[in-house]
């Protein structure tokens, strides 16, 4: 008797192509596991029978990046989440990450997936989350929804977690542009401790230029908008050749920075993740633009990726 094919790792897959882009979405996470044009993959994404390395792609909600002791107090009362990075004591990255979502629509360029998140001890308020991902001539585009469908007040942040890259290009020569004024100090747990200007340091990129020898795990903020209240971060190859860029809209005040240094293997320094976030690390005890939803409200957000610088 033959065996059956085996399931990704990743779950069911919906590919959504438009104009030379591609994309793969998966059902584990929600998430985005490739994402190329002409051929060319932007997003360093992952094989179908690997676990999602790095975060890749993924979404970070209800909260991005970590929360201090996993503990955090809200409306009078204080919450214990799982310590879901065990070595620095945090939770990081939220709670939807590596769930099954589920196929609301599909055709030829666009997929929307959701997930109903489920009260549980360390964040007790349900919230419904919808994903859609299209392509079309203008690169990938992806549209969040968050709905409160409790009946108290909820804390709140998301960002998600690509990987660009431009193929045959080193992490070292890659020109960086990033359009903020400041940036999170962190302890050795990757945790904040202040924030500080970018101007006049190692850590200025609002004037494209190399990455270089720089290691980063960084959240910058103080973001420079454009007209519309958005923002961009982008990467070129040395010579102006190829670049590809990714744009956030207005909810997202804040990006991270991250160049792979603490991956392991091929995937070392390969890539450089960068994440728009509605707020900073921490944000759940901080309270710095920590949103939060009002029962049967909807937050909104969207961003995307661009080839080109």
């Amino acid at each position: 008797m033959e065996s059956p094919d085996p399931r990704p790792f990743s779950g069911a897959q919906w590919t959504i192509s438009a104009a030379g882009h591609e994309a793969v979405i998966v059902e584990v996470g929600g998430g985005l596991r490739t994402y190329r044009h002409d051929g060319v993959d932007l997003l360093d994404g992952y094989q179908t029978d690997e676990v999602c390395p790095g975060c890749t792609g993924q979404v970070l909600a209800p909260w991005p990046n970590r929360i201090r002791d996993g503990r955090y107090s809200f409306d009078g009362r204080t919450r214990q989440l799982a310590l879901t990075e065990p070595e620095r004591r945090v939770a990081i990255h939220g709670l939807v990450n590596w769930v099954p979502w589920q196929l609301l629509e599909q055709s030829a360029d666009a997929v929307t997936v959701g997930y109903d998140l489920p009260p549980q001890p360390g964040y007790p308020w349900p919230l419904r989350l919808r994903s859609r991902w299209s392509v079309d001539a203008d690169g990938l585009r992806a549209e969040h929804e968050v709905i409160n469908i409790g009946g108290e007040l909820a804390p709140f942040g998301f960002s998600v977690h690509p990987y660009l890259q431009l193929p045959g290009v080193a992490v070292d020569d890659l020109v960086l542009r990033l359009p903020t004024r400041s940036r999170v100090l962190a302890d050795g747990r990757l945790l904040p401790v202040g924030v500080t200007p970018v101007a006049g340091t190692e850590y200025d990129w609002t004037s494209p230029r190399r990455i270089g020898a720089a290691v980063l795990d960084s959240c910058f903020g103080d973001v420079v908008r454009d007209a519309d209240g958005g923002s961009s971060v982008s990467l070129a190859a040395p010579d102006g050749s190829a670049g590809v860029s990714i744009w956030a809209d207005a909810e997202f005040g804040w990006w991270q920075v991250f160049t792979g240094d603490a991956l392991t293997g091929e995937r070392h320094r390969r890539s450089v993740a960068i994440e728009p976030m509605t707020c900073p690390p921490d944000a759940f005890r901080s309270g710095k633009d920590l949103l939060t939803l009002k029962p049967g409200t909807t937050w909104r957000g969207a961003w995307g990726i661009r080839p080109g610088a």
